[in-house]
């Protein structure tokens, strides 16, 4: 009776010498599914619609007011150089800026995994709000029909011409803008990271046993 020439622990030539692939890196702890998150974008965008009522009110209350006058022929503004119409829009683009940082900034904390969904529901949330803002200012203002309400007062005395947005297109976009930096840079700062992969030894090749 003769040995077998390989002993049965080592490995022979026809054996594998790759190693095993690395474990796929499960997803960071806590990471809501893409459903979840789908369902969080629309309760944020539907959240900031809402809240773009609040906005308009404010909008309303802090605005300066534009005079206007008539002598009876036609309106006149009380102040030709007045700078009550550019202060109007500054007011809602800060106000847009400042609901849109707050809103981010409440998403970031509530859900701190983020998401590209989420970021897509801050900026479409931010752009209804700021129409629904609108949309309320203008509708609680002064009066719109300038004509009829110069009329109804008489020569000579003074009233308030409606709330407009001069820059409306501009006005829109600084909320959702404010938001989406807000979040990114939140996310970027303070995110949770994910984990780095952990590389193995390589082993070495099998020798061919003599």
């Amino acid at each position: 009776m003769t040995a077998p020439l390989t002993p049965p622990h080592q490995p022979t030539p026809h054996d594998s010498a790759w190693p095993a692939p690395h474990p796929a890196q499960p997803d960071p702890d806590g990471a809501p599914s893409t459903a979840t998150e789908l369902r969080q974008a629309a309760v944020v965008t539907g959240v900031s619609a809402v809240a773009g009522v609040l906005l308009g009110l404010l909008w309303l209350w802090l605005a300066p007011r534009v005079q206007l006058v008539s002598d009876g022929k036609a309106v006149f503004l009380k102040d030709g150089e007045g700078e009550s119409a550019i202060g109007t829009d500054g007011t809602f683009v800060l106000l847009a800026l400042g609901f849109g940082a707050l809103a981010a900034a409440l998403v970031f904390l509530i859900h701190r995994h983020g998401g590209i969904a989420l970021v897509l529901g801050l900026a479409l949330g931010g752009v209804l709000g700021s129409l629904l803002a609108w949309g309320v200012g203008v509708w609680l203002g002064p009066e719109r029909d300038v004509v009829a309400h110069a009329k109804r007062v008489g020569p000579d005395v003074f009233f308030e011409a409606p709330l407009e947005l001069n820059m409306a297109a501009a006005a829109m976009l600084a909320w959702p803008i404010a938001a989406m930096i807000v979040h990114l840079a939140l996310t970027a700062l303070f995110g949770p990271r994910d984990p780095e992969p952990e590389d193995g030894p390589w082993p070495p090749a099998p020798t061919r046993q003599g």
